[in-house]
């Protein structure tokens, strides 16, 4: 039942009685002008004859004249007979084609009322025939959107929205369409003719004003265009100098290539803030007083709210030329060990080994200490020492134990030969000494199980030695003595 309603109040409303006594007086000007003139031929021609009968006539009180007698062909009547005659010829040549004329017009309307109507269900019926086919169609045709492998919408999600767009679609097509129709019918009689001039002029007026506007508007438009050309050219050399730069093609003394990007990136945020403040005076309507009051609430919106935001910023420009880590390095922040798998100008983001992700903003970064374990595995390093702690009694040489521990090391995989690991005696207890064995490797990102291989072969090197790692403890307990 819904389906017809816009039908039916096309019909009522384009039908209603508009042609009311003021309405025909003062909103019929083309009809009225044509009956006006066709009224005032009549009566020019009726008082033209009079005038010429008068002239022609000669009074009947002039001596020496005669009258003519009047012929069969004369046309002489008397004066009421003459006006009524002339009233039924405008009645004849007036209102008969004026009644023709409205069946005509009435006609024509229906016709454009059910043409619409036809073109309103011809739409309705397509628009419903293709919203099934989207909902019968098959998801896998539908992909879902993403952005930088972060999912957006699904293709369920996408299918609806497609549905509720075309829904929008066929409201607006139709809203149109009537729109349209009213005026059409409403011109074709005299009588509301005036109404639909002032329908046509809701719709005309707005897009002639937005024409006119866009006309006026496009040499500040060019002008906008020809900065944004120059800023995008201007960006894409400096991100290939940039690129150039960070895989080492291109190199500057004491530039190194890990601030390449960020610093491409610092020079595109400087360069985009500069476009906007150039283009912002020729953005239309930009001295009113709204669009100043807009950009004001989004300047202290944005002050009040990025107060933290902003402190990290400064501290990942801070943190990006003392350069104490890059990309891939393993690093400890506080205390937290791990891989750095994202560094950008708010943020770093540490995966440990145990496959966890710590994030930490720059300003506490930028207050802590660093670990780089990456540092002494470079190729003109040594490598990275490992040390583990190792006690044994003093009825032990302190020779046998340097040996059992330099051998266990130098059996555990990716421990270097050259460098040969070493042994400290880091302290001295009551009941055994503490021993360090100390071993190189360039192998950073198998740190744990580096020291799982260790202290295992440690352990086996021991007991093949004959020896125990325990240690041995002494209590010494004292009785006070009993009094008397």
């Amino acid at each position: 039942m819904n389906k017809y309603l816009p039908y039916f109040f096309l019909i009522v409303f384009c039908l209603l009685p508009w042609n009311s006594p003021a309405q025909e007086n003062n909103g019929a000007p083309d009809q009225a002008q044509t009956e006006s003139a066709q009224t005032q031929s009549i009566q020019a021609q009726s008082v033209q004859a009079q005038s010429v009968q008068t002239q022609s006539a000669v009074p009947a009180d002039v001596p020496g004249v005669s009258q003519p007698a009047p012929t069969a062909g004369d046309n002489y009547y008397p004066e009421d007979v003459r006006l009524k005659n002339l009233n039924e010829q405008i009645q004849a040549k007036v209102y008969e084609p004026r009644l023709r004329t409205y069946a005509q017009r009435l006609i024509i309307a229906l016709l454009v009322i059910v043409v619409q109507a036809f073109l309103i269900w011809l739409i309705w019926f397509l628009f419903k025939k293709l919203a099934v086919k989207i909902t019968n169609s098959d998801t896998t045709k539908i992909k879902p959107l993403t952005f930088r492998k972060f999912k957006l919408l699904s293709a369920k999600q996408i299918k609806g929205v497609i549905l509720f767009s075309l829904r929008i679609l066929k409201y607006l097509i139709t809203i149109f369409q009537l729109v349209i129709t009213v005026p059409i019918v409403f011109s074709l009689f005299p009588e509301t003719r005036y109404i639909a001039t002032i329908i046509f002029g809701y719709i005309v007026n707005p897009l002639k004003n937005i024409l006119i506007g866009f006309v006026k508007y496009i040499p500040n438009l060019i002008t906008i265009i020809i900065i944004i050309v120059i800023v995008r050219y201007l960006l894409k050399g400096l991100k290939f100098l940039a690129n150039q730069i960070a895989k080492g093609r291109l190199v500057l003394p004491g530039f190194y290539a890990d601030w390449a990007l960020p610093t491409y990136k610092i020079l595109q945020v400087l360069l985009i803030a500069f476009t906007i403040a150039v283009v912002y005076p020729y953005l239309p309507d930009s001295d009113s007083k709204i669009f100043q009051g807009v950009s004001v609430f989004i300047g202290i919106v944005f002050s009040l709210g990025s107060t933290s935001a902003i402190g990290n910023l400064v501290a990942g420009f801070v943190i990006t030329y003392m350069r104490p880590f890059k990309i891939g390095d393993r690093v400890q922040i506080k205390e937290t060990t791990g891989f750095v798998v994202e560094k950008n100008l708010m943020v770093v983001r540490l995966k440990t080994h145990k496959n966890e992700y710590v994030t930490f903003p720059n300003q506490l970064i930028l207050g802590s200490n660093i670990i780089n374990y990456n540092t002494s595995s470079d190729e003109d390093e040594e490598g990275l020492i490992l040390n583990t702690d190792v006690t044994f009694g003093y009825s032990i040489p302190c020779e046998t134990v340097h040996e059992i521990l330099i051998n266990a090391a130098l059996a555990t995989e990716y421990v270097l030969k050259r460098p040969a690991p070493f042994v400290l005696q880091i302290s001295q207890d009551d009941f055994y000494a503490r021993y360090q064995i100390n071993c190189y490797t360039k192998h950073v990102d198998i740190v744990p199980k580096i020291y799982t291989q260790l202290r295992e072969n440690i352990q086996k090197a021991v007991s093949d030695a004959g020896l125990d790692l325990t240690t041995p403890h002494y209590l010494v307990i004292t009785e006070k003595p009993k009094k008397g």
